[in-house]
């Protein structure tokens, strides 16, 4: 495959910090991304429509509290996303506030993108696409102004990796041919089993600021750096599960009247795990918030995590 490399840097890694030998362990996963929305039924319309979500829960508003509706995949009970209603909640402008950037659902083949591409044809949404050397992926926005990625990963036999480990990145055309003729003639039947939460990428302020909490305090691993205003993190050699980039830096962070991510989830393998990420962010300078499901704490861009585990939290 001829691919043309996304411009990287002259920023040199010494700058942010190399990736040290790894904090978190390889069997993180991201849970459930929050949201405010204006309408729900307009939101529900979309992601149920359009995506292929199922709907598991779905809360009316009462006094003092908003509606909220999770989703999901059909025959799992795992909330891939909440819609929290927010009545006017300000719609989100291209590159107008640090915040979220997009969340990206990861099906499980390229059959699968190919179904879903085709399915959104019919439906006259506009749909973006691109090729970014181990994944290929498509781009949505939904009727806030959120950007949602659906995509499929490449073997990771077919990734691009320099020599000093870095994971190279590109903007090439989606083989759009190729993605639908894999599709076969099934039909889009809904977000398959086997969806995940794939990865998560944000707006931030600054790349360094950024690097001392991702990558120093909580642990995730720095895969590229030197790409041009923008660092890509995961665990276990993964192309990445958060990228952060300041290509809206000076915009303002977003507030209670917008629609924004409210928090993200991050589900650590044990306690003894979630415990040693909170005890590098407090020792980082970092505060966090105790609540029924784990430790919360917050990025200086306001971007809520929180701390997950199956295991019951412990005093």
């Amino acid at each position: 495959m001829t691919s043309t490399l996304l411009a990287y840097s002259s920023l040199p890694i010494e700058r942010i910090g190399h990736h040290p030998a790894q904090q978190l362990p390889t069997a993180i996963s991201l849970g459930t991304v929050h949201l405010t929305v204006a309408s729900l039924n307009r939101s529900l319309n979309f992601y149920q429509g359009v995506l292929g979500f199922h709907l598991l829960r779905h809360t009316p508003g009462a006094e003092g509290q908003s509606a909220m509706a999770e989703l999901g995949v059909a025959g799992s009970s795992q909330v891939l996303v909440a819609l929290h209603e927010q009545v006017g909640a300000r719609p989100v402008p291209r590159r107008g506030r640090l915040g979220i950037y997009h969340f990206a659902l990861l099906l499980p083949s390229r059959a699968e993108l190919g179904r879903f591409l085709r399915y959104v044809r019919t439906q006259g949404v506009p749909i973006g696409s691109s090729d970014h050397i181990y994944s290929e992926a498509t781009y949505l926005v939904d009727p806030d102004g959120f950007t949602v990625e659906v995509y499929r990963d490449r073997p990771r036999s077919e990734w691009l990796v320099s020599a000093e480990g870095e994971i190279q990145s590109a903007l090439d055309p989606l083989d759009v041919a190729g993605v639908l003729q894999a599709a076969e003639d099934e039909p889009w039947q809904g977000l398959p089993k086997g969806t995940t939460m794939g990865h998560l990428h944000f707006y931030v302020g600054n790349l360094p600021e950024a690097a001392a909490f991702y990558h120093q305090a909580l642990g995730l691993d720095i895969v590229t750096w030197s790409l041009s205003g923008a660092l890509f993190l995961s665990t276990g050699g993964y192309h990445h599960q958060l990228a952060l980039n300041e290509w809206a830096a000076g915009a303002p962070v977003a507030t209670d009247e917008d629609a924004r991510l409210l928090k993200w989830e991050l589900w650590l393998p044990d306690d003894s795990s979630r415990k040693a990420a909170a005890t590098r962010l407090q020792q980082a300078g970092y505060s966090l918030a105790p609540t029924p499901e784990g430790p919360v704490t917050t990025d200086p861009w306001g971007i809520r995590v929180l701390l997950r585990t199956e295991e019951p939290v412990r005093p």
